[in-house]
Order: C-alpha cells, then sequence, then structure tokens
C-alpha cells in the first residue's frame, strides 16, 4: 500500500471542536505525518466525532478503496467505527504512522464491505451501512422483491432494510436482524413493519444473500412512487422510483484493527 504519509481530519467546524483538533496536529506532525486540507491529496482520513461521522467521512470522500480509513470518537466510550479516543489521539496517530512495518504483528488492515445501490439507473449510490426504503405516504409500500431474476415474494408493510455485515449491528438490529461477520461478503434484507395475514403473505424473517447475487425491488403500490429512501445516514430524494438494484460492490473500506479489536469484540464492547 505504500507509504502512508499525509493525513486529512474530516470534522465538524464546531468553535470546541477546532480547539480539540490542535492535539492531534500536533501528534500528527511528532509522528511525521503531513497534515492535508484536501482529501484527494490523503492516503489516511481520520473523522472525529462518532460512527455518524465516520459513516459522513466515507461518504463525502468518495469510499475510496485506496486510503485507510479511522474514527476518532469525541465520547468516553469507543464505538464500532471508532477505534481511538480523542483524548488519547497519539495513540491513533502513531498506530497509523507504523501500520506499513510487516513485522507489526498489534496491527492490522481490516477489509469492510459495502454495497452499491442504482435507481433507474441515475447512478450509483455505494452504502457502508444500510439502505432503507419506506413509505412517504400514511399506508403500506408495496414492493415485489427479486433475488437475481427470481421473483421472491410481494412484500407489503413499512418497509425494508438492505444491510451491510457492519451495518448489520445497526438500523437492521433494531428490527431484529442478525449480526453478521464482516468476512463474510453478503447483505442482508430485514422488514420494517410487514403484514402477513391469509392475503398477504412475506417470508416474515431477515433473509441473507450471497455477495455475487443482486437484489432488485419494483415498487408497485400506486402513489408510493416517491417513497423515503436512505443512504446510511443520509437521505436519497429521486421522485417518481421504479425499480431499485442493489448488489454488493468490488470495493471495500478499509480501516485500521488494533489488537484485542476485532468485529467481534466490539459487538460484545457496545450490547453486552
Amino acid at each position: 500500500m505504500g507509504d502512508r504519509r499525509n493525513i486529512y481530519f474530516y470534522h465538524h467546524l464546531e468553535k470546541d471542536m477546532l480547539k480539540r483538533i490542535g492535539n492531534l496536529d500536533d501528534s500528527a506532525k511528532q509522528y511525521g505525518l503531513t497534515i492535508v486540507n484536501d482529501h484527494r491529496d490523503a492516503n489516511i482520513i481520520a473523522s472525529i466525532g462518532d460512527d455518524g461521522t465516520f459513516l459522513q467521512a466515507v461518504r463525502k470522500t468518495g469510499f475510496r478503496d485506496d486510503v485507510l480509513y479511522c474514527g476518532i470518537t469525541t465520547k468516553d466510550s469507543l464505538s464500532m467505527y471508532c477505534d481511538f479516543k480523542i483524548n488519547d489521539s497519539s495513540k491513533m496517530v502513531e498506530a497509523v504512522s507504523k501500520v506499513e512495518a510487516v513485522t507489526n504483528e498489534d496491527l492490522k488492515v481490516r477489509r469492510y464491505p459495502i454495497i452499491e445501490v442504482m435507481v433507474d439507473g441515475q447512478g450509483i449510490f455505494p452504502c457502508l451501512n444500510e439502505f432503507s426504503i419506506r413509505s412517504s405516504i400514511i399506508r403500506t409500500l408495496e414492493l415485489d422483491v427479486f433475488i437475481d431474476e427470481l421473483h421472491f415474494e410481494t412484500f407489503r408493510g413499512d418497509g425494508l432494510i438492505v444491510a451491510t455485515p457492519t451495518g448489520s449491528t445497526a438500523y437492521n438490529k433494531s428490527v431484529n436482524g442478525a449480526v453478521v461477520d464482516p468476512l463474510i461478503p453478503c447483505m442482508q434484507v430485514s422488514e420494517v413493519a410487514s403484514i402477513n395475514n391469509n392475503k398477504y403473505r412475506t417470508l416474515g424473517a431477515p433473509f441473507v444473500i450471497g455477495g455475487k447475487r443482486s437484489l432488485t425491488l419494483k415498487i408497485i403500490s400506486e402513489g408510493n412512487e416517491h417513497p423515503t429512501m436512505g443512504l446510511d445516514n443520509e437521505a436519497l430524494s429521486i421522485r417518481h422510483v421504479d425499480k431499485i438494484q442493489i448488489r454488493l460492490s468490488d470495493k471495500k473500506i478499509k480501516t485500521l484493527k488494533l489488537k484485542d479489536n476485532s468485529f467481534w469484540e466490539k459487538v460484545k464492547r457496545t450490547f453486552l
């Protein structure tokens, strides 16, 4: 991956935050890193905030697969994407400056899968956590769900969530979706308040499809051509939606993995 020496800090511009960045700048310079003001010049991108800030950092910098992303929390506890605390920022700077060392067994690069969403051919929208679709009016959303070319079911309910393995611990988990190991290249589909009775029938459970498969959602309910769609923690506003295609991307997001800080150790720390 070559020497990593240019670092870009992504953060909100509150006055208090700008003061705290000063210590990061000093630590970066101490370890021979160059601070850049344009993320396009960086090969390390560090978000400062919370998991939401990390998701924004990845999105605003274009889901680059040629950089190393790091999350620095401003809170007292670590989270799923934030491996470092701002009060101990020198630990992060030291770690990224040493990640290229072949003999450093305490540092590894983890790779997180992302999904790509295509809405009626209007570009490709990547997601690190999940894509969600809900009705924008006070009535159920109706979707024909296809796995590859197979018509799997007709969904009726509040909406659907299509999550990556890392996103399985977020919105997906709140609707009783399974937590999935990021080492498994796949995506998970979970229902939000589906209708199941003598007239309407869905699977009624989350399901996981392999990374080589595609998922297609076709809107069939009248009046719901402008559904509420979410990409991670941002809205996607497209009118007159007919067909949504989702697949696992060939790209992966790289983050720093420290010793004793695997995905499952993060899950245990966060939920147990």
